[in-house]
């Protein structure tokens, strides 16, 4: 057995968990429009988390060390009792009420986000593991004499405040080490700044492993822990949805995963199930989808936005690149360690599709005679005349099970995401990071040409591993335009809805800076299109699509 310091462990968590209230459910509907939920619901059939378990660990609500109040109340998120199975370090009961523990209102806030009726995200799913945090920390995360809890999905909407460098690294350790040995996805709170449990102005653990989906709340962003990481500069959170609180936003992050993978092992994402469910394909979908705020920023370096992460949760976008089926790289070649690495102009083929994924392999050299980086290439042959392609990529892999501080400069391999014009040779853009296990590019106004996206991975000496397995996700969409038609004796407003996040506003005067959303009512979705009927009338009026929709 591989030990995971469970004394170690169970002294810091007694210290240092903390939680934050939910929000109130019934002004969560409105939510599920703005993340793409709705959207999802009207095109495809039963994408409910079906087939899928989840792990909701909870900090309990009553005094430090009682540990009693933590449990989710099947009634409270109108689920059957018969899907919840509860487990403490006083034993596991599969009924409720238990003398295991009792009803927590946070947890039941959470698992009503998650997975409640009406207005969960994942409202199918197969189980629910209640867990003790403490316990599940302990005794799961710290030490593998347990066996594994066995969800692929394990929501944690608490953190464990401000740590010292040593314990954080310690602890970003555990996680990784069991989402490697037991092909989770963690998805963690990055911590809630400006509230009363924690003066962090960091992002906190576990929201801080290699491995985890980090979560950030967008609506009040200065109670946001904010990036980068305080070890060694990472960019977390990964991805935010709207909340105040990382608690309402770290279930929606699940429950959209929760969707993605019940989506990609019913084949949704083409026949490799086991590439598409895997927990990187699932963390770079969700982050490739995410909406860009008007305020978003990232460079070469950090590749992620210190506050939003990659943006703000739309799980259509990321269900309909999940659809684009996995693609292989077109070409693969080796360079020198630090030469250069241009497209192949007597590489002719393309992929064809713009919107897709793949996971896959890059292998780089690390003899001491002739070592070698290696670039796996993605060519593309993007088409749109109009100069306005978005253009969004990243790059996802695992730090390894292990993996040292010490050893190495940083405990994972380096790979880098490039951007070239296959036609010039020309660098278009690139994520460069040197301690991210994720590369992310973003663009608008792409011009029409050929592309070359690399996947780039460091040789030499140094390397945690010559082979890495990694997930790729990309969009090249061109941007919705906003076309009026007649529909009868009124008109009609139409334009695409991918990629989602794009408002209608509109003004009686174009010199206004006053346009609103205001007695717009919502579109409905027709054959791939958005369709605002409206009213004809004498008055004089403008639209406009907005983006994005925050």
């Amino acid at each position: 057995m591989k030990n995971r310091s469970t004394k170690w462990l169970a002294g810091k968590i007694a210290l240092l968990m903390i939680f934050i209230f939910v929000s109130d459910l019934n002004a969560f509907a409105a939510t599920l429009d703005t993340i793409g939920v709705t959207l999802l619901r009207a095109v495809t059939t039963n994408v409910d988390g079906g087939g899928i378990t989840v792990a909701q660990p909870e900090a309990s609500l009553d005094s430090p060390g009682a540990f009693t109040i933590w449990e989710v109340n099947p009634a409270s998120v109108d689920r059957p009792a018969s899907i919840f199975t509860y487990a403490s370090s006083n034993g596991t009961a599969s009924v409720f009420p238990n003398s295991l523990g009792s009803d927590s209102s946070h947890a039941d806030g959470v698992g009503g986000q998650l997975y409640g009726i009406p207005n969960g995200i994942a409202t199918n799913v197969t189980h629910v593991d209640s867990l003790e945090a403490n316990f599940f920390i302990t005794d799961y995360v710290g030490d593998d004499s347990y066996p594994a809890i066995g969800d692929p999905i394990v929501n944690q909407s608490y953190t464990f405040g401000p740590l010292s460098v040593s314990d954080q690294q310690q602890i970003d350790s555990q996680y990784d080490n069991y989402s490697v040995e037991n092909q989770t996805l963690f998805i963690s709170a990055a911590d809630n700044y400006g509230t009363n449990y924690s003066n962090s102005t960091n992002v906190c653990a576990p929201g801080t492993a290699y491995n985890c989906i980090s979560v950030g709340a967008y609506d009040v962003t200065f109670q946001n822990a904010i990036g980068p990481t305080s070890d060694n500069g990472r960019c977390k959170p990964d991805i935010t949805a709207p909340g105040d609180y990382t608690s309402d936003t770290t279930p929606e992050i699940s429950g959209a995963a929760a969707l993605l993978m019940q989506a990609a092992l019913r084949g949704d994402g083409g026949a490799d199930t086991n590439s598409a469910d895997d927990p990187r394909t699932i963390k770079a979908l969700l982050l490739n989808g995410a909406v860009k705020t008007a305020d978003w920023t990232n460079s070469t370096s950090a590749p992620l936005d210190f506050r939003y992460g990659a943006g703000v949760l739309n799980v259509f976008n990321s269900y309909e690149q999940l659809v684009g089926d996995k693609n292989n790289f077109t070409a693969s070649t080796t360079v020198t360690t630090g030469g250069a690495h241009p497209p192949n102009s007597a590489t002719t083929s393309a992929i064809g599709v713009l919107n897709g994924w793949d996971f896959n392999t890059n292998t780089s050299g690390n003899s001491f005679i002739s070592p070698f980086d290696s670039v796996n290439h993605y060519y593309f042959n993007v088409t749109n005349n109009l100069g306005n392609t978005q253009f969004t990529a990243t790059l996802v892999w695992e730090r390894h099970f292990n993996a040292n501080y010490a050893i190495t400069p940083e405990p994972i391999n380096n790979l880098n995401l490039f951007l070239y014009n296959a036609a010039n040779s020309n660098l278009v853009n690139c994520s460069t990071s040197l301690v991210d296990n994720v590369e992310h590019i973003y663009m608008t106004n792409l011009p029409a040409g050929r592309y070359d996206l690399q996947v780039w991975k460091a040789g030499g000496l140094n390397i945690v591993s010559a082979a890495e397995p990694y997930a790729l996700a990309w969009e090249f969409a061109p941007l919705p335009t906003l076309t009026i038609t007649n529909s009868g004796t009124n008109v009609a407003l139409t334009w695409s809805v991918y990629p989602a996040g794009f408002l209608v506003e509109s003004e009686t005067n174009l010199l206004s800076s006053a346009w609103s959303t205001n007695n717009l009512a919502a579109p409905i979705f027709t054959n791939g299109l958005n369709n605002l009927p409206l009213n004809a009338t004498n008055a004089a009026r403008f639209f406009r699509l907005r983006a994005p929709n925050f």
